[in-house]
């Protein structure tokens, strides 16, 4: 049983929120993406990330695979372990929104609870999820890792979509169908959702 320390008193910083956003010039906010493994997650936040950057926007990507090397490496993929791993990252998330920066994080995050928690540890409006909806066939097909096929094989047993649900966001912020969009296209209806919530300009 963890006994909670009861002498950890929460340390307001002289720099705000709002004087880091003044200073990188736009707003910060989370962007979820969620889907399942091959569903273009990853090459979708980069891409997003990418454009932006070039922006001048200052941005930062938490990739699943890279999360579990370092903060997350003593997590397996238990129901338990994937709930810790994301309330960890939600966590960081937090921090990192309020350092005034856009965070993009790239995460199967199956389950409709645990992301429903990461939303709920920041303001209303500044999480914003993103569901890269792909059919499984589609994405066993790009299986570039070949997980699909060990899962298949009995190899890996709690892999998402194959011996552990995915549960379809209910009301995400953004659907992008990856199977029937380019990557170009993708990318263009995140800018716009930016753009509409008023967090980046477009300067012609």
């Amino acid at each position: 049983m963890k006994i909670k320390n009861t002498n950890i008193i929460w340390h307001h910083a002289n720099v705000s929120r709002a004087d880091r956003e003044a200073l990188h010039a736009h707003k910060s906010v989370i962007l979820w993406f969620t889907g399942l493994s091959g569903s273009g997650k990853s090459t979708l936040a980069h891409a997003v990330e990418d454009y932006l950057h070039k922006m001048g926007v200052s941005t930062y990507v938490l990739d699943g695979d890279n999360v579990r090397q370092g903060l997350c490496s003593d997590l397996g993929f238990t129901d338990s372990d994937r709930t810790e791993n994301i309330r960890r990252i939600g966590e960081l998330a937090k921090l990192m929104t309020e350092a005034g920066i856009i965070t993009l994080t790239a995460f199967i995050s199956p389950f409709i609870s645990d992301r429903d928690i990461a939303r709920k540890l920041v303001p209303s409006g500044d999480f914003l999820e993103i569901y890269c909806s792909c059919p499984i066939e589609t994405c066993e097909q790009r299986d570039v890792k070949g997980l699909y096929k060990k899962a298949r094989a009995g190899q890996i047993p709690l892999f998402t979509g194959i011996g552990s649900p995915y549960q379809v966001p209910e009301n995400p912020e953004l659907i992008v169908n990856t199977h029937e969009q380019t990557l170009s296209e993708s990318v263009e209806h995140v800018i716009k959702l930016l753009v509409q919530r008023g967090l980046i300009k477009i300067v012609d």
